[in-house]
């Protein structure tokens, strides 16, 4: 099983209380990935803040316009710090990602991603990564940029 990390990081200008309010928020994913994945989540009831052991259910489409379940769970939080998500339905054979606030100062917190996974299909799925995988990876956290810096900087 092939195993990749994608790392992302993004300095904005907002307090750390108000950027955690909203990525916290497990409704707000869907405003920060593309139009094009055609991102619904389809959990019913979401909470505003999420908690350990929460469970959310997507229907998305990753790859060439088919659609998949993906379920995560929040397995990690500390508040105002970092809260950590894994897959356990989903098109990946693994999926953890950590999502971090560091306060730079009382207006700036850097935020990183660091997303850990392993495709499906042995070496398939390997030349998959090398194909889209990693682009789109990188295409989904470039546009949550974009989002990102037009909310808060």
């Amino acid at each position: 099983m092939a195993f990749y990390q994608y790392n992302a990081e993004q300095k904005l200008k907002v307090s750390k209380n108000e950027l955690w309010a909203f990525i916290s928020d497990p409704r707000n994913l869907s405003k920060i990935t593309p139009e094009k994945m055609s991102f619904l989540i389809t959990s019913k009831d979401l909470p505003t803040e999420m908690y350990e052991g929460m469970i959310i259910s997507y229907k998305v489409k990753p790859v060439a316009n088919l659609p998949t379940t993906w379920v995560t769970e929040i397995t990690k939080v500390k508040e105002k710090s970092y809260f950590v998500d894994e897959q356990r339905i989903g098109p990946f054979s693994m999926w953890h990602h950590e999502h971090i606030l560091e306060e730079i100062d009382s207006n700036t917190i850097l935020m990183k991603d660091i997303v850990s996974y392993s495709p499906p299909f042995g070496v398939i799925g390997r030349i998959a990564n090398s194909l889209f995988i990693k682009q789109n990876l990188k295409q989904i956290f470039n546009h949550r940029k974009e989002v990102l810096d037009k909310m808060f900087c």
